[in-house]
């Protein structure tokens, strides 16, 4: 099944996933590109019925006012100025029914379009995938799984930055519940050998990816045809690393983080869709609800939580305190009620007093947020008995913290994350 495409064109608007999902909800599949598109690459959209020209204040690129590219005014099919002061909400609806596409956008219909351009891309060749066991990574691994099959060969790398009892759970539901053709390697001495000394996020961030991909090289190796990468990039991972008429506000592992001498071609398809839709399209695959709404978890896992240079000891009180929360979100019946909650410690320390002695030891920081798409995000109001009883339990079963905070900030002017 073919789903018809009207694309919506970044001119600089503030507003261009909102109009993407906007159109969605007008039951038409919907893809965001930058202004540039060559011929080529508008000739690679499936069934385009028109463009949308999303106009905004941020026209400028490198000096250049941006227009539309010539591929674009040429393709033929109808198009809509939309600029961020308007409402566009009355002329989407019009603009959808005079380019004829037809409103067959669901989530079946979708999985069965990436089923057939996944089969298209792949041939008869073979795909490795990082499988985190993350909703993105495990919603790639079934929608490949269902194109391809036994060609997809996923692998789960211990860094060392996984959450407790972590890769243990991952090996035993893929491999031993869904029969996942699934590698394991441990590489925990190896990634924090490579983080030794590294402050920055972002550089934190690059080395991660960066060793990542290193470790599938080295995977394929062993492997016979491995010519493809699956990545479970999603939109707002694109947006947060910085578009045409944006910078970025952080990058990701799978979207600026990969080396220039990357030997893989890229298997993304999701790359299209919020985080949302993401999770109604692994339930549409038949994933587990558990699954489908496990806490989502960064590509460079702890590393973004234990703030500044990792240290062994600040990354196990970042592992230890995420799981107190964790346990304790569940007594109190939050799982499944709050979108995100974790801990991070930042390296910094602070005076307290330990067994009549003075302690100087680092603070857990808190943080517990609901969201839809993953674009803005609320802070969760936790009762206070809770937050007192995180606290106790925090401050004496953790070693090295001596005090709890909670973060109140919403996104904007915050992130979910803070690295």
């Amino acid at each position: 099944m073919k789903q018809d495409t009207i694309v919506v064109i970044d001119l600089g608007s503030a507003r261009t996933t909102e109009l993407a999902r906007e159109i969605r909800a007008l039951g038409v599949y919907t893809e965001l590109h930058a202004h540039d598109l060559t011929a080529e690459q508008v000739a690679a959209i499936p069934n385009v019925r028109g463009f949308v020209l999303a106009m905004g204040p941020r026209r400028a690129y490198e000096g250049q006012e941006l227009e539309p590219s010539e591929a674009i005014l040429g393709a033929g099919v109808p198009m809509l100025t939309v600029d961020d002061a308007a409402d566009a909400r009355p002329d989407l609806d019009a603009f959808v029914a005079k380019t004829g596409a037809a409103r067959n956008w669901s989530m079946e219909a979708f999985i069965a379009d990436q089923v057939e351009a996944i089969r298209a891309q792949v041939g008869d060749g073979k795909v490795l995938l990082a499988l985190s066991g993350g909703v993105d990574s495990s919603v790639v691994a079934a929608l490949l799984i269902r194109a391809i099959g036994r060609q997809l060969t996923c692998v789960h790398v211990n860094h060392g930055l996984l959450r407790q009892g972590e890769p243990e759970q991952v090996v035993r539901v893929f491999r031993e519940e869904l029969g996942a053709n699934l590698v394991y390697v441990d590489a925990t001495d190896r990634f924090l050998g490579k983080l030794a000394g590294v402050a920055d996020p972002e550089q934190k961030r690059k080395v991660i990816g960066a060793e990542f991909i290193r470790v599938f090289e080295e995977e394929a190796r062993k492997l016979e045809g491995i010519a493809f990468l699956a990545q479970g990039t999603i939109y707002p991972d694109i947006i947060e690393s910085g578009t045409k008429t944006a910078k970025a506000v952080k990058s990701h592992h799978n979207v600026g983080g990969l080396p220039p001498d990357l030997n893989f071609a890229l298997v993304e398809p999701l790359k299209m869709l919020f985080k949302d839709e993401v999770r109604a399209c692994g339930l549409a695959l038949g994933l587990p609800e558990g699954m489908v709404y496990r806490q989502p978890f960064p590509g460079p896992g702890l590393g973004v939580r234990c703030l500044g240079a990792i240290t062994r000891d600040r990354l196990e009180a970042v592992r230890a305190s995420d799981a107190i929360l964790r346990e304790e979100f569940e007594a109190a019946g939050l799982r499944g009620k709050v979108w995100q909650y974790f801990t991070l410690i930042p390296d910094v320390r602070s005076v307290g007093v330990r067994e009549g002695a003075r302690a100087f030891e680092w603070p857990c920081v808190i943080r517990a947020v609901n969201t839809v798409d993953a674009m803005t995000a609320t802070v969760e109001r936790l009762p206070w008995p809770l937050m007192e009883r995180l606290a106790d339990r925090i401050t004496h079963e953790v070693p090295g913290v001596n005090r709890v905070l909670f973060d109140l900030t919403p996104k904007p002017v915050g992130t979910i994350e803070w690295e």
